[in-house]
């Protein structure tokens, strides 16, 4: 199972903003980017979210801005399912340019119901396929990530 995730990402001229450095909304861009791409690979795609009715929808984000990146930066998105419990899901992200950290974040996810918009239990379909990678996992260490807590 792919209990991390990476997914490369080469900045764009039209990720920059006025300040010459990437805007903050091309950060949660990548973020959810890399929980869908994530979620493909372990065959959660979004056509079998919407067979079985019901999805994960974002309720919170928390984003620790680093190092800034720029146009032309190659950059690696790390992803991995913290937490997985009766309706919520927590996704922690690491971002990373040549080995260092440029911004690391989560986010909550909330399973809903597609056809009421309410919260309703992760089936154990979707709740077993998805690896989950705790705090403090040396998982993480291993691969280079060494988590700053988000407040």
């Amino acid at each position: 199972m792919l209990r991390i995730y990476r997914l490369p990402i080469t900045v764009t001229e039209d990720c920059i903003d006025v300040l010459g450095h990437t805007n903050n909304k091309e950060y949660l861009r990548w973020m959810e980017e890399a929980a869908i791409s994530h979620s493909d690979a372990l065959g959660w795609n979004m056509e079998r979210y919407l067979k079985l009715g019901a999805a994960f929808a974002a309720t919170v984000h928390k984003i620790h801005y680093l190092r800034p990146t720029h146009a032309g930066d190659e950059l690696i998105m790390n992803t991995w399912v913290e937490t997985l419990e009766k309706t919520i899901s927590r996704r922690a992200f690491y971002l990373t340019r040549g080995g260092k950290v440029c911004m690391n974040g989560t986010t909550e996810w909330t399973f809903i119901n597609l056809k009421t918009g309410r919260a309703e239990e992760i089936p154990p379909e979707v709740a077993e396929a998805f690896p989950i990678v705790p705090k403090g996992d040396p998982l993480l260490r291993e691969n280079g990530i060494r988590w700053l807590e988000i407040p």
